[in-house]
């Protein structure tokens, strides 16, 4: 039961690449790599007689089928290829190196012997290349050897890095469209392999192809109890359970795997999960933020949007079209208004101190998100002025955000403008809102206001000053209302104010479908606001105005926009721009998407930097295989559960995280695929787990989101304690995490240590740190003491009287496996020390192997 492998730690961030998984010796190795390339700084010149010198064709040839390899592998990602040339220094022509970099030059041809760059290699004078671990001794010696030839270097084998690498300011030009991302979508040809038994699928292929050339052979296949349990984690986000698992291993047909899938991607739980990666893109959350973070009314109607499109394998083009434009469809339903909430789930300043500083803030958030996204292009970057890494003016910027010129504000100042703004009624047919049943609960709602607000009425005069200013946020009148006992109100009155705090709690959210509304976008009307450009990003500073329209790194023409239908209360710009996003000639959405679906399975996208397809974004380490999936992504009408049965049929993903020494030596970060990486478990999936084995998971789909209890230490924490947190039955405070309420400053203490997303903007990759709160959340917080309870009662009730089988029932449901007879021998010895040492009752002894059961690594991580 323990941990090999732990995978690397992931990002969430605009650009997240994650880093190696740590060594003990990484720290040191960063700060003296660090130190030889700040140090590297006074260029010296090179006798042109020395860098002219010829060689001989075998010295030449030494360097083709020798020492270019050993650079490419490991040096051409920091001193070529492309990338700014870390420390100055860039190692793709025999000039470019005696030339060196701040240092001065990496080869002294007079002294090969006193040469930096055989410091470097041999780590020596604090200088260690490469800087996550040394090169084997043959690949020392190999360049050694070539110092002291003088190094030879073919002119025909100058790697210079690629014309998109600027010095200046990217241009849109000829070059830059040819970049790999923004050309059009290739049809890619199968690669032929030497092992054609291990190709199942060409997914296959491609790897394999990558793997030979590289010299790495694939790893074994995965156990049958390793496969289900990736299977059912990666598609639903929860653990099978024991029964399943052993159903599975029995099963003997060719097409049990196949069968599993197939059910798995037919479970309603698949949209929770899937849809959880979505929320993260999106930024989705159920409050504002700042000071106040209120609340976002139906909000969860947009997450269950989400879940429902998952499962019903809506096509992306159509998932796309509804988000950015559903309102403008052709017999827009309620899940084309809901979808339109994406643009209300980005924070909000409810008290601006300049209301057009804010709506352009907004307008930012939206083309960030939306470039990001759909895209993987970081437009907002180009605000201010022309994106310094990317090829997009500070003119496109605007030209993007013109397509939502005609978007009202999310609220006018405070909260008054919300209900017009945003909320929208579902049902529009007034027999229907007329109905006994919604005017019943219309008239209790209504009366249930009266009683709070007629309270509040006693308490306004005695108000201070700030009082005053504070009790317009209706989250600060319960605090300023319970001040007033018993000097204003009496305690009899205060009870029935709470209580009436609570009944129009359920009544909001309870309310009958003929009143049902929805958090979406509208219109100021059919004519957008002017757009123009703002120097230095200034609202102040207007350049030159401007009309919506497209990167012109991909997209030269400018977009059409149709005049508005007559009765239309929209502009119809949003509709131009989703239709562009979803078309399968855009060269990225395609890209985007497959990447996306191929992290989500492997733990890192073929482009390690999913939200940046841009110049400095990760190069894909499979591009071949990119363009395969993209093109199966949109010729299979954008379906995604087929490309998830294709990949999860593979071998590919089929293989064991086991590592090998080799694989580790030529391949340590597992850019080829040689197996498949280890991970832990996400944080929905932790709570998720804990409560799917100890038997109390609820399963129920959908509907407002609820609220488990937080801790009274971590509610003092907010500004106004407690503020915006409701309270859920105990049936309803044990439903899937995706269900719970998402409220800004306050996150669940258990799935914060376990690093949820980040809600405050496009959260693209999860970090998965190992930090000493983990492990005391755990073991100590009041959470786990209640789930370690439950889970120990629920061996008492299905497990017997017999301590064994009581241990080995506990070891089966945290690990779905068989437990041997070691590790149940190693529980009795646990439990017996509780109860001779430590006195306990055999019941409180139980509780305490079930907390130390979910410390258990393997219930954490994911082979």
């Amino acid at each position: 039961m323990t941990v090999r492998n732990a995978p690397p730690m992931r990002h969430c961030r605009f650009d997240p690449v994650p880093p190696s998984p740590p060594t003990a010796s990484e720290p040191l190795v960063q700060r003296l790599a660090a130190l030889f390339l700040i140090a590297l700084a006074v260029p010296a010149a090179v006798a042109g007689a020395e860098a002219d010198s010829p060689h001989s064709p075998e010295d030449l040839q030494f360097f083709t089928t020798q020492v270019q390899p050993l650079l490419k592998q490991h040096c051409f990602k920091c001193h070529g290829e492309g990338k700014e040339a870390k420390g100055g220094l860039l190692l793709t022509s025999r000039a470019d190196i005696l030339k060196g970099g701040d240092l001065g030059p990496a080869v002294d041809l007079a002294k090969p012997a006193s040469s930096r760059l055989l410091d470097a290699i041999n780590y020596r004078d604090d200088l260690e290349m490469p800087p996550k671990g040394r090169l084997p001794a043959e690949a020392v010696a190999t360049l050694t050897r070539w110092v002291e030839m003088k190094i030879p270097y073919p002119a025909s084998a100058s790697s210079e890095p690629p014309k998109t690498a600027h010095k200046s300011v990217p241009q849109v030009n000829d070059e830059t469209r040819n970049f790999w991302s923004f050309r059009p979508v290739a049809v890619t040809a199968v690669p032929n392999v030497k092992q054609t038994t291990w190709v199942r699928d060409p997914i296959d292929a491609f790897i394999l192809a990558d793997l030979e050339k590289t010299g790495l052979n694939p790893a074994p296949p995965a156990s049958r109890q390793s496969l289900i349990r990736r299977a059912y984690y990666d598609l639903l986000g929860l653990p099978p359970s024991p029964q399943e698992v052993a159903e599975f291993v029995a099963d003997q047909r060719d097409d049990a795997y196949e069968r599993l899938i197939d059910r798995l991607l037919a479970s309603p739980h698949y949209g929770e999960r899937w849809g959880r990666h979505w929320l993260d893109l999106v930024r989705y959350a159920e409050t504002d933020s700042y000071e106040r973070d209120g609340a976002k009314p139906y909000a969860w109607g947009y997450r269950d949007y989400v879940v429902r499109s998952f499962n019903n394998d809506k096509p992306y083009d159509q998932f796309i079209k509804e988000q950015l434009s559903g309102d403008e469809m052709p017999g827009a339903g309620p899940d084309q208004i809901i979808a339109t909430g994406f643009y209300r789930l980005g924070i909000w300043d409810d008290e601006p101190s300049d209301n057009e500083q804010a709506m352009y803030d907004e307008l930012d958030d939206i083309v960030g998100t939306v470039g990001q996204v759909f895209l993987g292009l970081s437009i907002n970057c180009a605000r201010c002025h022309d994106h310094k890494l990317d090829p997009i003016p500070q003119r496109d910027y605007y030209r993007m955000l013109a397509f939502f010129g005609g978007i009202t504000r999310y609220g006018n100042r405070g909260r008054s403008g919300l209900e017009r703004n945003s909320l929208r009624n579902l049902v529009s047919d007034p027999a229907r809102r007329s109905a006994p049943e919604a005017v019943l609960h219309q008239k209790k709602l209504a009366a249930t206001e009266e009683r709070i607000q007629q309270l509040e009425e006693l308490v306004r005069p005695d108000l201070d000053s700030v009082e005053k200013e504070e009790f317009k946020y209706a989250v600060n009148r319960p605090r300023l209302v319970a001040k007033r006992v018993p000097s204003i109100i009496t305690p009899q009155q205060h009870e029935d104010y709470t209580l009436a705090h609570a009944e129009r709690e359920v009544l909001r959210r309870d309310e009958p479908p003929a009143l049902a509304k929805a958090l979406c976008v509208t219109e100021i009307g059919t004519r957008a606001r002017d757009t123009f450009v703002l120097i230095r990003g200034n609202i102040k500073s207007r350049g030159d105005q401007v009309k919506p329209g497209f990167p012109s790194v991909i997209e030269a023409e400018d977009p059409s926009v149709p005049s508005p239908p007559p009765r239309s209360v929209t502009t119809g710009r949003r509709s131009v721009l989703a239709n562009w996003i979803a078309n399968p000639g855009n060269p990225l959405t395609g890209r985007v998407m497959a990447n996306r679906i191929w992290q989500y399975h492997f733990g890192r996208g073929l482009v390690r930097s999913p939200n940046n397809f841009g110049l400095q974004g990760s190069l894909p380490t499979h591009p071949q295989l990119l363009e395969y999936l993209t093109t199966q992504l949109t010729a299979g009408g954008w379906k995604l559960k087929p490309l998830h049965r294709q990949i999860m049929l593979s071998n590919t993903y089929r293989m064991a995280s086991t590592a090998s020494e080799a694989g580790l030596a030529k391949d340590h970060d597992n850019d080829h695929f040689w197996r498949f990486d280890m991970r832990r478990l996400e944080a929905e999936e932790v709570r998720d787990s804990i409560l799917a084995v100890n038997g109390t998971l609820s399963r129920k789909l959908g509907g407002p989101s609820v609220f488990p209890v937080i801790p009274r230490e971590v509610l003092a924490g907010q500004s106004v304690p407690g503020s915006g947190w409701g309270h859920s039955s105990p049936a309803e405070q044990t439903r899937r995490t995706i269900y719970v309420h998402q409220k800004r400053s306050l996150p669940l203490p258990l799935t914060e240590v376990f690093d949820s997303s980040d809600v405050d903007a496009t959260c693209p990759v999860r970090f998965a740190s190992t930090q000493p709160t983990q492990a005391l959340t755990m073991l100590n917080s009041e959470f786990m003491q209640q789930q370690s309870e439950q889970l120990a009662k629920l061996v008492e009730q299905q497990a017997g009287t017999e301590p064994r089988d009581r241990v080995k029932f506990m070891l089966a449901q945290i690990t779905q496996r068989e437990p041997t007879p070691a590790e149940i021998d190693r529980g009795m010895k646990f439990i017996e020390t509780m109860i001779r040492n430590h006195k306990l009752s055999s019941q409180d002894s139980l509780r305490r192997f079930a907390l130390v059961a979910y410390n258990i690594n393997e219930f954490l991580y994911l082979d």
